[in-house]
């Protein structure tokens, strides 16, 4: 079948993102889902740094691909085998397939898939097709979700079968921000009651751990942003006090606000001065944990008498430590008690053709979480 989809077929090229247009708007043939994959409309897509990642060139994938990993739809399609989905079930993708098989995936780490990491590297599915085309040239897919498209061929592994009354465009939420920035505050960090936070870089990810920790009861929550607009959003979702990490006697004051520093730092900036701000906040015996994704060629200096001798732990957090099965249903029951308010994240509603304007805001730092709607 046919399908409209925004498809990079170079990165790295210049700025202003409005006038290069890395992203063109296509039209693209799709195979019929294979064994155990789904067809899905989709009906919502989230633009995020990760996206962003790979047009500017800092993750570099194969090329040309469908880019868009966080989105929610309706199953419209099954190809043989699937058998925990049917025709009009509503879903959200998740970014990195669980293969259930693997040895991560059985002792509760799916975020570790061996084959969904091979999958996602080489911008296949998970059974290491690929179902997008245009004259006779097969597309990479982004993450396994390609989501930037009006319809999307996935394996089921890729997908949460979630309640129909939640929003499409709430939906899509879950599938990166929420489930990576709540998982690496409750997975990844295990914030207990009553400890004290940081959390660097305000940018979807970001505001979805401030939410988290909140949720999770967290004393006292300090954000940190070079942006003083992030800055003042992230008090309206819960934050108690904002730091420029970027100015001289920054950690200074944040140590004197949480007497010597914060039980929890976490970093999703995606910058060696963020990770390092987080980590000297962190106070002896406290856990720092980086759910960005930097250039692969950034390194981070760091003394092992520090780590030693403090008892600091430093942990990497991707895709929240979530199991997707377990965690973004949970999460949604958090948001439809009122407990989770993500709609806050969304600062724009766009139109598939506005996307290459969508990333050059979200470049300049102008957007929280842009959504597309179908």
């Amino acid at each position: 079948m046919n399908s409209m989809a925004a498809v990079l077929h170079q990165m790295n090229l210049e700025r202003p993102y409005s006038k290069s247009a890395p992203l063109k708007i296509q039209k693209v043939n799709l195979d019929a889902p294979g064994f155990n994959e789904v067809l899905v409309k989709i009906k919502a897509a989230g633009l995020c740094h990760s996206d962003l990642s790979v047009i500017d060139g800092n993750r570099p994938r194969p090329l040309p691909m469908v880019l868009g990993h966080e989105a929610a739809g309706i199953v419209i399609g099954l190809g043989k085998g699937v058998q925990k989905l049917a025709v009009g079930d509503h879903v959200v993708f998740a970014f990195l397939p669980s293969c259930g098989n693997c040895s991560y995936c059985h002792s509760g780490k799916a975020a570790l898939c061996e084959p969904g990491a091979e999958a996602n590297g080489k911008g296949t599915l998970i059974g290491g097709h690929q179902r997008i085309h245009n004259q006779g040239e097969y597309y990479h897919h982004h993450l396994g979700v390609s989501g930037f498209a009006e319809f999307s061929v996935v394996s089921s592994h890729s997908l949460i079968k979630i309640d129909k009354d939640i929003p499409f465009e709430i939906a899509s939420l879950f599938g990166c921000a929420v489930m990576t920035g709540v998982g690496a505050v409750v997975n990844t960090a295990q914030l207990k009651f009553g400890e004290s936070l940081l959390v660097v870089g305000l940018g979807g990810v970001g505001l979805s751990a401030i939410l988290g920790a909140a949720s999770a009861g967290a004393s006292k929550i300090i954000a940190a942003d070079i942006n003083p607009k992030k800055r003042a959003i992230a008090k309206q979702f819960g934050a108690h006090y904002t730091i420029d990490s970027s100015e001289k006697g920054a950690l200074e004051v944040l140590k004197d606000l949480t007497n010597g520093g914060v039980d929890v730092a976490l970093e999703f900036a995606g910058a060696i001065p963020a990770l390092d701000f987080a980590f000297h906040a962190t106070k002896k015996g406290g856990t720092t944990v980086t759910a960005a994704l930097p250039n692969p060629n950034a390194k981070l200096e760091l003394s092992p008498v520090t780590l030693v001798g403090q008892e600091k732990s430093l942990k990497g957090s991707y895709l929240g430590s979530c199991v997707p099965s377990r965690d973004i249903p949970a999460y949604i029951e958090l948001y439809k008690s009122g407990r989770l308010p993500v709609e806050k994240l969304i600062s724009h509603r766009i139109k598939l053709e506005e996307i290459n304007n969508g990333f050059e805001r979200l470049a300049k730092g102008n957007a929280l979480r842009q959504v597309i709607l179908f």
